[in-house]
């Protein structure tokens, strides 16, 4: 998702139509969580292909060491 269209998205909720700002947000949360959900994928197979133990990356996301070994560990 580019700038433009997250920027027209945040801006419709000012804008006369209230149901399409809440669709245009839900679409633009959507796509952004998927982005970062790929981009937190891939940080996590770089610090692990770099010794970073399970510890250490489950601190750096705040979560718990279990939660992000479920969540990655199988990839």
């Amino acid at each position: 998702m580019d700038d433009t269209t997250l920027r027209t998205a945040i801006a419709a909720a000012d804008g006369d139509d209230p149901y399409r700002a809440l669709r245009d947000l839900h679409h633009a949360r959507i796509e952004v969580t998927r982005e970062l959900d790929r981009a937190e994928a891939i940080a996590v197979r770089r610090a692990r292909a770099a010794g970073s133990s399970w510890q250490l990356i489950a601190l750096a996301l705040e979560v718990s060491k279990q939660a992000v070994h479920k969540k990655y560990g199988r990839s």
